[in-house]
This record gives structure tokens, sequence and C-alpha cells, in this order.
């Protein structure tokens, strides 16, 4: 992910300011990705560690890194909008 689309999407996301319901923040902290992608995901970081990995593999792993990262930022405002929660725990 460049700068520049981290950035954004940090500013979009804005992961330090607890906005979301309760409902919400629980539901974005159990997205995972499915054994499958981690799957796919392991077996790309292995081509990319052995230099073997075509441009499209690079591609896709692109993807997924920045799939990642934008999953992290809502989950870390999801933890941040259940911290004060009532019913937190």
């Amino acid at each position: 992910m460049s700068e520049t689309e981290a950035t954004i999407l940090s500013r979009l996301v804005d992961p330090e300011t607890p906005t979301l319901s309760e409902e919400a923040a629980r539901s974005i902290l159990a997205m995972r990705f499915s054994a499958d992608d981690e799957a796919t995901m392991h077996v790309l970081l292995d081509k990319a560690n052995a230099g073997t990995i075509t441009p499209d593999e690079q591609e896709v792993a692109d993807t997924y890194e920045r799939i990642g990262h934008m999953l992290a930022l809502m989950q870390s405002k999801a933890r941040l909008s259940l911290k004060d929660s009532p019913s937190a725990a």
C-alpha cells in the first residue's frame, strides 16, 4: 500500500474515533480471511520469499496486503468503539 493510499484510508476510517455502534463493532471484529484465502496468502508469501512469484501473483499478494491493512484499521476502530461500551466485555 502506498503512503498515499494508507493516508487516505486512515482518514476515511478514522480508527482513533470510536463512532461505531456496538453491533457494528462486533461485526467488524468477527471479520476474518477464509481458510482458502489464508492458504493462498501463505503460498504467495512462500513464492515471494523464494523469488519465484510472478507479476500477476505479486499483484494478488499486494491486494491481500491492502485489504489486510484496511481490515486492521477497521478493527482498531471497532475495539476502541467497544472500549467504553456499557456492555464491553
